[in-house]
């Protein structure tokens, strides 16, 4: 099992939340060669705005191994961690985080901000895993979005 095997997994998780109508963004997290949590954006669902999938999969992870540290973890996500979900990660000691496209208005890990250069950490960090088609994914969910919003003048009255 490789990368690529593990980021496909977490666009099958992608994939529940597109069809849930939540932001399409999965997550897994392995344990050795072992899937030991696997989530999507449930925010809508919940009623949370901490739901991302980063967030729940590090509190399976957690519950999985019986302790708050993640220590010889890796995170594999589709889109990459914004900078609630960097914080997290951090703090849970992951070992290595691995995502699929970047996030250029809100990704934590390079692109819109570098949250290492704050912090003295070791986190291994490679992107760029399946980019295109973790990037095809969101990009078609906004899309769609964009198409069913519909103007109703009639709506709004002064």
């Amino acid at each position: 099992m490789n990368d690529e095997f593990f980021m496909t997994e977490a666009l099958k998780e992608a994939q529940r939340a597109y069809e849930e109508e939540e932001v399409p963004v999965g997550a897994v997290i392995t344990h050795g060669s072992k899937i030991i949590a696997r989530a999507h954006n449930q925010v809508r669902r919940l009623k949370d705005p901490t739901a991302h999938a980063e967030m729940i999969a590090i509190t399976q992870a957690g519950d999985y191994l019986g302790y708050e540290r993640l220590n010889g973890c890796r995170m594999y996500v589709t889109i990459e961690p914004c900078i609630m979900c960097a914080g997290a990660i951090i703090l849970s000691r992951i070992d290595s985080l691995i995502y699929g496209a970047a996030d250029n208005n809100l990704g934590a890990f390079g692109s819109a901000l570098d949250i290492r250069k704050s912090f003295p950490i070791s986190l291994e960090v490679k992107s760029g895993v399946l980019r295109q088609e973790c990037r095809d994914l969101i990009q078609n969910f906004f899309k769609q979005k964009r198409i069913s919003i519909t103007f109703k003048p009639d709506t709004y009255r002064d």
